[in-house]
């Protein structure tokens, strides 16, 4: 039986890193993988369990077939390496930190793929922001901005995501995911 592809997706700054972290040990109980990208951002400033390499190096790499999904955003390069191919075939299921931007292309590539959009409250998520410190209060608002078309953008595909909620208490979205996770019935 193939696994499942579990894409998360999510404005900057709605805690997918976070939740990724916190819930690297209990997908990996149940069987779940998480995939970790390749970007080309410094190792220092990604936030997130990810590799980080050169554009030049991502390019190589991605000529060279390395990726399953690969897609250009804010100008960066993210790619998910193709490994998780060879763990969906073998009955494994793989969490991905995705791009709403790349969907449409993933759900033609994955057509089973369980899409997952992480939202917050505006006013936690300036917060969030302004608590990273690697923006100025303009960058902030800008990207609030961008959150808030993001979100209207989003409810169109509503009816094919799951939606959840990380304005609270980061244990609850876990759990919160955990089990929308085990209702999809994967990662059992």
């Amino acid at each position: 039986m193939r696994g499942s592809l579990i894409y998360l997706i999510g404005p900057s700054g709605s805690g997918k890193d976070s939740l990724l972290h916190a819930a690297r040990e209990h997908l990996g109980e149940r069987g779940c993988e998480i995939a970790r990208r390749v970007i080309t951002r410094s190792a220092e400033a990604t936030g997130e369990d990810a590799v980080a390499v050169s554009p030049e190096a991502f390019a190589e790499q991605e000529r060279a077939g390395a990726f399953a999904m690969s897609w250009r955003a804010h100008g960066l390069a993210y790619g998910i390496p193709r490994q998780i191919d060879d763990w969906l075939a073998a009955g494994r299921d793989v969490l991905v930190n995705g791009s709403r931007g790349y969907l449409d292309e993933a759900r033609r590539r994955y057509p089973d793929l369980i899409g997952v959009l992480l939202t917050v409250d505006g006013e936690v998520l300036r917060q969030r922001l302004l608590a990273r410190g690697r923006e100025t209060p303009a960058e902030i608002e800008a990207r609030l901005a961008r959150n808030g078309q993001f979100l209207a953008g989003a409810a169109a595909e509503a009816a094919q995501l799951h939606l959840l909620d990380n304005s609270g208490p980061l244990p609850q979205t876990l759990d919160n995911l955990l089990r929308l996770i085990s209702a999809s019935r994967t990662c059992v």
